[in-house]
């Protein structure tokens, strides 16, 4: 089945049903105070799109090809990004609800996250190699066996990262931060 292709349309207070983003490739689009929870995204692309304020809330979002989207106050609680499209990806994520969602096994090398509340979040296996968290809540998120070497954390907080599970070489932490390494040693900072 050819994909439908829809070119420079804006999208605006917008319950998308079930079959309405399924086998649609979507470029220089906009989709503002959307709901697309609800929906399939089978063969599905975004390709130089925008998300503002828009709901994916345990939605299904397998398959889908993200190409330079920008995700903007959105809430992705509980979505499970493990397997979409990876043969050419780049999206980024600003003051965005994550929570208990899961990259597992992801390359997100230089991944933005910036402003996001990322609580519970799985990184398990994940390539988060040279990526920026600035400003992120990430308590409870899981980092075990993954790659964040060079990843910047210096303004992120709630994070409890074990070195010897997660490569960190050359990460970044603020002195603030450091606490959140040594959790496994018990140890008592003042």
């Amino acid at each position: 089945m050819t994909p439908e292709f829809i070119y420079d349309q804006k999208y605006k207070d917008t319950v998308f049903g079930f079959n309405d983003i399924s086998f649609r490739e979507f470029e220089n689009c906009k989709f503002e105070n959307c709901d697309l929870s609800g929906c399939s995204f089978l063969a599905t692309m975004f390709i130089d799109c925008e998300f503002i304020n828009c709901s994916f809330k345990d939605a299904e979002v397998n398959y889908v090809g993200l190409r330079n989207v920008n995700f903007i106050t959105c809430n992705f609680t509980r979505v499970n990004f493990a397997m979409i499209d990876q043969t050419i990806f780049e999206f980024t994520f600003t003051d965005c609800n994550l929570e208990f969602a899961q990259f597992y096994g992801l390359k997100l090398k230089k991944q933005l996250f910036s402003n996001c509340s990322m609580i519970s979040v799985d990184f398990s296996e994940t390539d988060l190699t040279m990526a920026l968290f600035d400003n992120c809540n990430l308590h409870r998120a899981v980092f075990t066996k993954a790659n964040a070497e060079k990843a910047d954390f210096y303004t992120s907080y709630n994070y409890e990262i074990d070195p010897q599970t997660t490569k960190l070489k050359k990460a970044i932490f603020s002195r603030n931060g450091l606490e959140g390494l040594l959790t496994r040693h018990q140890l008592v900072l003042k």
